[in-house]
């Protein structure tokens, strides 16, 4: 009896002091990075004017007070903004998450310390009360052009080779008998090949015979347009694979099948179409509830990336989320120099291993993700609990939910987060496989389950 209770008392003192070490370790990691990440904002701009003759914007220039002049608005409060577009015909309202330009850091807090303590010497008079981002009205004045850091390569811009301004889709099934159609969501770094490349060899004969199945790749990721006027809002996600599936196939009703952020384009898809949905499959969903009084986009961020050097999928989020220059800087080694890396890899693995994952995880620009990580998983956390509500009370479809038990990425209590908004909704743990093993190495596996979901919508 006393050797199991020293035995614990010695697990609970390892992992105290594990927490620490990590605490501390990360807070010395991240200062660093927060002056790494300043540095690099004038490297870039210095040589994108030697280059490109012309500075670019970025997200570490403070807001301007004042309204944006010709037809949109950017109003700033308190962690929600909204572009307001104002045409002749209509009013729209764009979610812009306030984390792309507000991500505390000791750099930072500095900066506007200082600033702040300036202004105090100054008498200055406010005449707006609105703020907007400079990154954003360069962004909507149409200043933004394509990077020298991004790819040219044929696979990253095939899409300007093409008069269509739709997204790309890899259609597989009968083309005029289809009895069913299947769409596809991809998601964060990540393409159609995803699905293509894993699940569409190993469907049985009958389903390839009668199922229509789309995979599409989402605005700014894998084959489709990466436009730079784009600020990959949800609402442009999701008016884009309307226009190019939806519409382009006269989908009438569908299944949707979807991973990681690709669930919040799944669920804001089915929101709009609630009729035309006969199953909901949601892998990995990043549902986190928010709590009450918190500003909803910054605990998601923080949740997502929580500056911390272990695990190290928790350090590589930290990374892509919290800085700009440094995460442009790792698409300029990897995305731009993608060919290479792929050539490199046939070369040590003898060509035994596909690299198709390695495509996918490449094929994409720094403006995309960047925006897409930001105004999706981070700025649609205030939209969530109604999609869900919407789901649960107005869609009378199957809800499966699929995790890896071992999903370092987005923790297994997302699902059953999900479950709690959603009663209905089966949650599948998948042990020993993580965020991308619970479809790639199992496929033949998932497939028959995907399979078996599809028909029992028949029988509804």
């Amino acid at each position: 009896m006393d050797v199991k209770l020293n035995t614990i008392r010695l697990v609970l003192v390892l992992s105290l002091a594990g927490e620490i070490l990590n605490n501390a370790v990360s807070f010395a990691v991240f200062c660093v990075l927060d002056f790494v990440d300043f540095i690099l904002c004038f490297v870039y701009k210095i040589i994108d004017f030697w280059i490109e003759s012309q500075w670019k914007p970025c997200y570490c220039s403070s807001a301007k007070q004042h309204i944006i002049e010709g037809d949109n608005i950017l109003v700033s409060e308190e962690c929600e903004s909204k572009i307001v577009c104002l045409t002749s015909t209509n009013l729209q309202l764009e979610d812009i998450s306030d984390t792309l330009y507000s991500r505390p850091s000791i750099v930072a807090q500095l900066s506007k310390f200082i600033i702040n303590d300036l202004n105090k010497t100054k008498k200055t008079t406010v005449t707006s009360t609105f703020t907007i981002d400079s990154t954003i009205v360069e962004v909507l004045r149409g200043n933004v052009v394509p990077r020298w850091s991004d790819c040219d390569c044929k696979i990253c811009n095939s899409w300007t080779s093409s008069s269509k301004d739709t997204l790309f889709v890899k259609a597989e099934g009968p083309k005029d008998k289809a009895r069913e159609d299947v769409l596809f969501i991809h998601g964060f770094i990540s393409s159609s090949v995803f699905w293509t490349e894993t699940l569409f060899p190993n469907f049985s004969t009958t389903v390839k015979s009668t199922y229509r199945l789309l995979a599409v790749d989402i605005l700014g990721f894998g084959r489709s347009p990466k436009p730079t006027d784009s600020l990959y809002t949800l609402r442009e996600h999701v008016e884009m694979i309307e226009k190019s599936v939806l519409e382009a196939y006269q989908v009438k009703s569908f299944h949707i099948v979807a991973h990681s952020l690709g669930c919040i384009l799944a669920l804001a898809i089915a929101v709009k179409q609630p009729g035309s949905i006969k199953s909901l499959t949601l892998l990995a969903p990043p549902y986190f509830p928010v709590p009450k009084g918190e500003p909803a986009t910054q605990y998601i961020m923080r949740r997502i990336a929580p500056r911390r050097v272990w695990p190290v999928m928790a350090f590589g989020a930290s990374v892509a989320c919290w800085y700009e220059h440094i995460s442009r800087t790792i698409c300029l080694v990897v995305c731009k120099n993608h060919r290479l890396w792929e050539f490199i890899t046939k070369c040590i693995t003898r060509n035994r291993i596909r690299t198709y994952l390695l495509e996918s995880f490449c094929c994409h620009t720094h403006n995309a993700a960047w925006h897409t990580l930001h105004n999706i998983i981070c700025g649609t956390a205030g939209k969530l609990d109604s999609y869900l509500d919407t789901v649960c009370n107005r869609l009378k479809c199957e809800v499966t939910i699929f995790h890896g038990g071992d999903d370092e990425v987005i923790p297994v209590e997302c699902s059953y987060n999900v479950q709690r908004r959603i009663p209905r909704a089966q949650v599948k743990v998948i042990e020993n496989k993580d965020h991308i093993s619970i479809v790639v190495g199992r496929q033949k596996a998932f497939a028959k389950e995907l399979e078996k979901i599809w028909k029992r919508s028949k029988c509804d």
